[in-house]
């Protein structure tokens, strides 16, 4: 069992290569928000909520250098806001509600989701869009309904759960690295 997971993790991030592309432009497209003094916003439900934390962490302390912290933030964090709004306005709302009030022309939003098809990330997206963010989705294979509703899909080609979030983390990693590299020239 432990090799045979060990063996599909391979494969999945071996398969990343076909996405480097997409990969660079992604993040391109967020070290020249954050140059511009823009700022990233980050959603996903269960292990992607943990994803989206651990992103934001790397941006606002610090990647592999010392540097300013970069204005990042993951909108699963606040357990007050969540609650209430899905109390009073649904689960599909938990995220839309934050994008409305934090989400400025330029700023970068990047939902997680392994299916694509996460609602509450779906609606953030759509309000994201209406108020002029930039939408970046990290997904599983196919992309899901989030494939067609931002400007940017990572789509990892794995129809596991657990091999996707894996590569999200890379892919995260590697995003923070050329943001370090490009606006502070660390190597």
């Amino acid at each position: 069992m432990i090799l045979s997971v060990l063996e599909q993790h391979l494969d999945t991030i071996s398969q990343l290569k076909g996405l480097t592309q997409e990969i660079a432009t992604i993040a391109k497209t967020c070290s020249q928000a954050l140059k511009a003094g823009k700022r990233i916003y980050l959603m996903g439900n269960g292990g992607s909520a943990a994803d989206s934390q651990h992103i934001a962490a790397e941006f606002v302390g610090r990647f592999q250098i010392e540097r300013q912290p970069l204005p990042a933030l993951a909108f699963t964090t606040d357990t007050s806001l969540l609650t209430a709004v899905g109390n009073d306005y649904g689960f599909d709302e938990v995220f839309a509600r934050q994008v409305r009030a934090f989400v400025q022309p330029g700023d970068v939003v990047i939902g997680i989701s392994t299916s694509g098809n996460s609602g509450n990330i779906l609606k953030a997206m759509a309000c994201a869009q209406e108020q002029g963010g930039v939408t970046i989705a990290f997904t599983g294979q196919g992309g899901g309904k989030l494939a067609n509703c931002c400007d940017y899909c990572l789509a990892v080609p794995s129809p596991v759960t657990a091999r996707v979030q894996e590569a999200h983390i890379l892919i995260g990693h590697i995003i923070c690295q050329y943001v370090d590299e490009v606006l502070y020239g660390a190597q």
